[in-house]
């Protein structure tokens, strides 16, 4: 890391640092660290809907360590409405499996650090992040692309602070000698990420991808096969692709604001066992990392958006907006919010969501989400002309069952030439 002594514009005044802070272990000994190499250190935590959180208990802990500042951030509406309903809207899958839950949230966090580093006049950020897992790269991306003047310090690939905590028993020795306060309960064996959208676990016992999960450690979801055995209904309505009100068929309990519908929908997915995979994803950094994710309402509300399109979106535009939907999630995973390609895809989902407007009645029971039925006012479904049974059905869209002759024949052109080459070359 550079001197910071030397970055000085004015000796009289300390360089300024935003700290992406959660009041952990790790970044306290940073807070502490970075204080001790000269800087003023402005704390920020992010508060994206961690269960249990007490933020004023972190930002007693940060200021008792050293910072000049802590500023905790109420960012849940944010998240929710321009970050996870985004991805929603983009049915945004990693990999075919991990619905973005840690990824997802690190544009926003970053946006707001680089808010708050340009408030205070501060020339760097730091975080906490490790130089294995992808979040480095998330955050350091996002910063580049709002602020590229700012350096981000990473004391996880500093040379100097990875000689002088080399694991656990370092770091807390530091705290020892610092009187930096310890959570005096037991660590578990496998690393958390929280937020509103989601849980996830790995590390620890979980890096032998042949361990299970013990089900004590899950938070967002019941047991499905402890899950109640009426299960739950629900009708979920959306405009231009975005979730707008929620009902509970049973004793109509309806939602409408976004965040509170969002919560809503964690709960009922979550009493019912939904949202939950095991998977072993491939990190952008090039590494292979088995990770455990709860994400219910995510998952029930990807299902029903993803339903409504059948009826509301034309078959090319839905052609279209599927490989778009993979880049995405490959572009929000390796950090890649802010980048103009992202902006391109957004933008064009945008445009593809306009017709996407309706309801879609799901049942949730012991893990699983069932679609029951789904309505719109802008569908493109026709019943009569689908019908194998009603004669002559389609004649208001000029069908003919027998042009499905010519159709046939020239889409088939290709596959016969295909075929009398392998014969010429003797293929199989």
């Amino acid at each position: 890391m550079s001197d910071p002594k030397k970055q000085r514009t004015d000796e009289s005044a300390k360089p300024k640092v935003v700290l992406a802070y959660s009041g952990g272990l790790d970044t306290s000994v940073i807070l502490k660290w970075l204080s001790e190499k000269g800087f003023d250190v402005i704390c920020f935590c992010a508060n994206v809907g961690q269960q249990g959180e007490d933020f004023t208990a972190v930002k007693a802990k940060a200021l008792s360590c050293g910072a000049i500042a802590c500023h905790c951030t109420d960012l849940r509406k944010e998240f929710v409405e321009g970050y996870v309903f985004e991805s929603i809207k983009c049915n945004a899958l990693y990999e075919g499996r991990y619905l973005l839950g840690t990824s997802i949230a690190r544009p926003c966090i970053a946006k707001e650090q680089v808010r708050i580093a340009r408030e205070y006049g501060a020339m760097y950020v730091a975080h906490g992040a490790t130089g294995k897992g992808n979040d480095q790269v998330r955050f350091e991306m996002c910063a580049q692309a709002l602020a590229p003047e700012i350096t981000t310090i990473a004391p996880w690939r500093d040379a100097e602070f990875i000689e002088s905590f080399k694991g656990r028993k370092d770091l807390l020795a530091y705290c020892t000698k610092h009187g930096i306060p310890v959570d005096a309960k037991p660590k578990a064996n496998y690393s958390i990420d929280e937020n509103l959208f989601h849980t996830s676990y790995e590390s620890g016992m979980l890096e032998d991808a042949a361990v299970s999960p013990d089900e004590s450690m899950f938070k967002m979801t019941t047991d499905p096969k402890k899950a109640s055995d009426a299960g739950d209904k629900v009708r979920i309505h959306f405009k231009a692709g975005l979730p707008v009100k929620m009902t509970t068929l049973a004793d109509n309990k309806t939602v409408t604001d976004p965040l509170e519908l969002f919560l809503y929908a964690n709960e009922v997915a979550g009493r019912n066992g939904c949202g939950r995979i095991d998977i072993v994803e491939n990190r952008f950094v090039g590494i292979k990392s088995r990770g455990i994710y709860e994400t219910p309402g995510g998952t029930l509300l990807r299902a029903a958006h993803l339903d409504l399109e059948g009826i509301t979106m034309d078959r090319e535009v839905k052609r279209i907006t599927e490989s778009l939907a993979l880049e995405f999630s490959r572009l929000c995973y390796n950090g890649f919010w802010f980048a103009p390609e992202m902006d391109l895809i957004r933008n064009t989902m945008d445009f593809s969501q306009k017709d996407v407007e309706g309801s879609v009645e799901l049942e949730l029971w012991k893990g699983n989400i069932t679609v029951l039925g789904r309505e719109s006012p802008k569908s493109l479904y026709s019943a009569d002309l689908a019908s194998m049974d009603i004669e002559g059905g389609g004649e208001a869209m000029d069908y003919n069952p027998a042009d499905s002759q010519g159709f046939i024949k020239i889409n088939s052109v290709r596959l016969k030439m295909y075929s009398a080459l392998k014969k010429k070359f003797g293929g199989a």
